[in-house]
């Protein structure tokens, strides 16, 4: 249990964007990839939070927290809230964030008869809060990617790592998966599922905590 009473934080699962009162803009995030991280943290001896979007029911331990969100706003606002009160060791940033919201809120139901054309604008970065609050903790982030080269997949996380200023990134691609985790000490590890994932990268980042 090399990880024994570490406090670890874990986002996972898409976010939710307004489009509406009953439509929404997401991703197809699951939030497979943190529930498996959270257990392998947990197996480890860390005291885990976990905060989980939509579209994912799950059984897990009780003595992972868990904590719920929909929207963007909220896990925005769940993190600044959340790591102004707590201290965390390590921060897993795996949720994968909504990018853009409409310009124009609109208050109803758009019309579904007629063609629509919506504007959207970039949100801000919610690592950029977590990286803010949180000096003292080891950050990880994800970088998903689809239809590149995995030399590409790889050289766009170590700028987005170098960028956010990361300890650690995970390069993941779909159909079919696979992901690089990329310490700059330790070098590049290719793994070829999301179990393998969670052992690997939770071995790299116990020497780090």
């Amino acid at each position: 249990m090399h990880l024994k009473n570490k406090k670890v934080l874990i986002t996972a699962g898409p976010t939710w964007v307004a489009l509406d009162r009953v439509r929404v803009i997401s991703n197809i995030a699951t939030g497979e990839t943190g529930i498996i991280l959270a257990k392998e943290a947990l197996r480890r001896g860390a005291r885990v939070t976990l905060f989980l979007g939509p579209a994912q029911a799950c059984s897990l331990p009780k003595s992972i927290r868990i904590v719920r969100f929909a929207f963007f706003q909220e896990l925005k606002s769940m993190v600044i809230k959340e790591l102004k009160s707590h201290r965390y060791d390590l921060i897993i940033h795996s949720a994968a964030v909504s990018d853009f919201k409409p310009v124009i809120k609109v208050r109803g139901k758009l019309g579904s008869g007629s063609r629509l054309k919506i504007d959207l604008e970039l949100l801000p970065k919610i690592i950029d809060s977590i990286r803010q609050l949180c000096a003292g903790a080891k950050i990880v982030i994800f970088k998903l990617e689809a239809g590149v080269s995995d030399a590409t997949l790889v050289r766009r996380a170590i700028l987005a790592g170098d960028k956010n200023k990361a300890e650690v990134v995970v390069a993941n691609q779909l159909d079919p998966y696979r992901a690089f985790i990329i310490d700059k000490k330790e070098g590049i590890v290719k793994v070829k599922g999301k179990k393998e994932l969670a052992r690997r990268l939770f071995k790299t980042l116990e020497k780090k905590v």
